[in-house]
């Protein structure tokens, strides 16, 4: 068949001789082995075995008894700004000046019907329930304005001046001097000396504080009344007013624009003065002073917990290793159940702190985008019911363990006093 196959004249090669075909002869079939060789045998088999083993199997079943290599939050990230930056899809940072006035009229509209069916109603039954909404919605309106500051509202500097003024003066926050402010707050976050808002007290500074300071800063519900009082003369070791052109917190010329915001301040304290003579100061206060203290804890609480409450303890910085990426990680989202969309997800904080540029209706989708750039250094928040109720135990948490920070280190963390915590935790 072979010479059928391949002919002699196919490029002059002559097909190999075919070999003669020999008998296969098998090996006898195996003897009866005793009981001694069987066993001798199986002895042999398992040495070959062992021998024969990859060693890394073992070496895997001994690893699994190794604890895992502890995550840093204090270690530098293996990436950067532009690596978060790159992975946010482009539309993230698109600013629709019509969409945020749709969120402004929405709020306004709210606020004015709830206002208006709590007067028809005039019941006491009634009253709570519109504190607690309205109180909610002012909340709500200070978001917008802080929008505004940032300039994620829109890219009309005019546009987000006027929105700002309005929001923020009707619930009498003066704007510029706070978005002044809160934007030393960005480009200072995590950073224990320059930080502006919930930074911690270095040891001697606290140490030097009066017991009543002390409780005032750390027994609920004074911290979450802190805002007004802030404003005025900011935090301990701090000196300054937001509604002084003059002071610390200002640059020469900004002074101008402090006092533009703090005029709108006194003609809606002006405004408010003469609707108490119109209507009657006990009116005045159901409608505007108690939801106003109810915005006050809502801000307190809100940004409190932005930088504060984790079940883990995370650093602060100070001199050569504090960077503004390093800072911004520090910070917290939080989940707030149905009322993410009524303050227009200022939970979702940590891209918000990385890139305030970027407007709220965005900052859910650019989050995910950029959580496996983050890794670790992104702490997701625990899922909240309807209402954010869970959120009371992380506050009530830090506050009895935060206290003070080392006066030295440039990474630190926060320190317990035992007399504040009431003895339930010792100093770190």
């Amino acid at each position: 068949m072979a010479r059928l196959l391949l002919p002699q004249c196919c490029c002059g090669l002559k097909p190999l001789p075919l070999l003669p075909r020999r008998a296969i002869t098998l090996p006898p079939p195996p003897t009866t082995l005793s009981a001694a060789s069987l066993s001798q045998s199986r002895r042999a088999l398992s040495l070959r075995v062992a021998v024969a083993a990859p060693t890394r199997l073992a070496t895997a079943a001994e690893g699994q008894d190794e604890p895992a290599a502890r995550f840093d939050p204090g270690a530098p990230p293996p990436f950067g700004l532009a690596e978060i930056r790159a992975a946010i899809p482009k539309h993230c940072w698109v600013k629709d000046p019509w969409r945020s006035m749709a969120y402004v009229l929405r709020d306004v509209v709210v606020v004015l019907a709830l206002a208006a069916a709590a007067s028809r109603l005039g019941s006491w039954l009634a009253w709570p329930v519109y504190w607690a909404a309205q109180g909610t919605m002012f909340w709500a309106l200070f978001v917008l304005g802080h929008d505004c500051g940032h300039g994620s509202f829109s890219n009309n500097a005019k546009l987000n001046s006027v929105v700002g003024h309005i929001l923020h003066s009707s619930i009498l926050v003066p704007y510029h001097g706070w978005r002044i402010s809160h934007r030393t707050h960005h480009q200072n976050h995590g950073h224990v000396d320059k930080d502006e808002s919930w930074h911690p007290l270095p040891e001697k500074l606290y140490r030097s504080l009066d017991s009543s300071t002390r409780k005032l800063r750390f027994a609920l519900p004074f911290p979450m009344l802190a805002y007004p009082f802030y404003l005025w003369s900011r935090s301990p070791g701090k000196s300054g007013s937001h509604f002084h052109p003059s002071s610390d917190l200002f640059q020469p010329n900004e002074k101008k624009d402090v006092l533009t915001s703090t005029t709108c301040w006194l003609a809606m304290a002006g405004l408010l003065a003469g609707l108490t003579v119109v209507m009657g100061p006990l009116q005045i206060l159901k409608l505007y002073a108690v939801p106003y203290w109810i915005f006050v804890m809502w801000l307190d609480f809100v940004t409190y917990l932005h930088h504060h409450g984790h079940n883990d303890k995370l650093p602060w910085y100070r001199g050569k290793e504090w960077s503004y990426l390093r800072g911004g990680l520090t910070t917290l989202d939080r989940d707030y159940g149905w009322l993410n969309n009524v303050h227009h997800d200022i939970g979702t904080h940590v891209i918000h702190h990385l890139f305030p540029q970027i407007p709220h209706y965005h900052l859910v989708e650019a989050t995910e985008a950029a959580k496996p750039v983050l890794g670790k250094y992104y702490r997701e928040p625990d899922k909240s019911g309807p209402f954010p109720f869970h959120l009371f135990g992380a506050l009530a948490r830090s506050l009895k363990r935060d206290h003070y920070v080392s006066d030295t280190g440039d990474i630190i963390y926060y320190q317990t006093d035992p007399k504040v915590a009431g003895g339930a935790h010792t100093s770190d």
